[in-house]
């Protein structure tokens, strides 16, 4: 198991200086990956986050988000070993002819570092200006992911489905790994959850608590047995929306605090079998690669 950290690409402190000095940052320190996401506007009036949450206005920060695959190919030339990643695209607001020769390209031009995690979208208003109707967001994310790796695959690539149809086409460049770069699903839902295990997709969820983490992934991994998969060949890759402080913390979630309160959280993740943590904190750039860098130091 190794770390990672979002990117300052959103919000008032991004910039390509921030966010090329803490990907390279993060690549001396030793994390294994900095990660991206998309977020197509922020609308003014509230929404019910992830869609079941009661309406609330949006961050702030959100009026700002760099573009995650522009991002990512950007540190691609600026780095030589990190991985880079999304969590997550919402890819049915995509085409997938589109959006797999832009994954592929960065993973050509990354050599192979890339790691996608993708969803199946929430916000009303993003399907909206996407020109995509939000019904059916699950079984058409299931069909994008099916035409995504059909343009990964071999020549002449040919698709035909309820949602997508790929005339017989040459579709290039290819992802550096046959079947392409490593997917994920950022799922909340048991049907998601469900749906990604089926799909042979790593899960991506957010860690709200050691209950809900526990059940998610127990229910992933019964899942892809179920659906005749190895479950040990889906990684699990955790998001931590909470920051590692300098001081400890009385209250607080799974895998924030101080970096003793989180030592103390890592053998439990770690028992769950996870690949990787995502870390999106709220505090500055330079305090997030500090407290990180003692992390590791003390973890590894």
């Amino acid at each position: 198991m190794d770390f990672g950290l979002n990117l300052p690409s959103y919000g008032p402190v991004a910039s390509p200086g921030t966010i090329v000095r803490f990907a390279e940052e993060a690549e001396r320190i030793g994390l294994g990956a900095v990660w991206t996401f998309e977020r197509l506007l922020r609308v003014v009036e509230p929404v019910s986050y992830g869609g079941f949450a009661p309406p609330a206005p949006l961050p702030k920060a959100y009026a700002t988000v760099y573009d995650p695959l522009e991002t990512l190919s950007y540190l691609a030339g600026r780095t030589s070993g990190i991985r880079l990643g999304t969590s997550v695209i919402p890819a049915p607001l995509h085409s997938p002819v589109v959006l797999a020769r832009r994954l592929a390209t960065l993973d050509v031009l990354s050599g192979g570092r890339l790691v996608v995690g993708l969803g199946q979208g929430w916000m009303r208003q993003e399907f909206a200006v996407a020109g995509v109707p939000p019904e059916r967001r699950g079984a058409r994310f299931a069909e994008h992911v099916a035409a995504m790796r059909a343009v990964w695959g071999p020549d002449p690539v040919r698709f035909d489905g309820e949602f997508y149809e790929i005339p017989e086409s040459q579709i290039g460049p290819k992802p550096v790994r046959p079947g392409g770069p490593p997917l994920l699903a950022g799922a909340v839902a048991p049907a998601a959850v469900a749906r990604a295990a089926r799909l042979g997709l790593g899960l991506n969820p957010v860690v709200m608590s050691w209950e809900q983490l526990d059940e998610t992934v127990t229910g992933f991994r019964r899942a892809a047995e179920q659906a005749g998969r190895d479950p040990a060949s889906l990684p699990v890759v955790v998001r931590v929306n909470g920051s590692v402080t300098a001081k400890p913390l009385d209250e607080r979630a799974p895998l924030t605090g101080s970096v003793d309160q989180v030592l103390e959280d890592l053998p439990r993740v770690r028992s769950l079998g996870a690949a990787h943590v995502i870390w999106a904190m709220r505090t500055h750039p330079d305090a997030q690669l500090a407290v990180m860098e003692e992390l590791l130091t003390q973890a590894l």
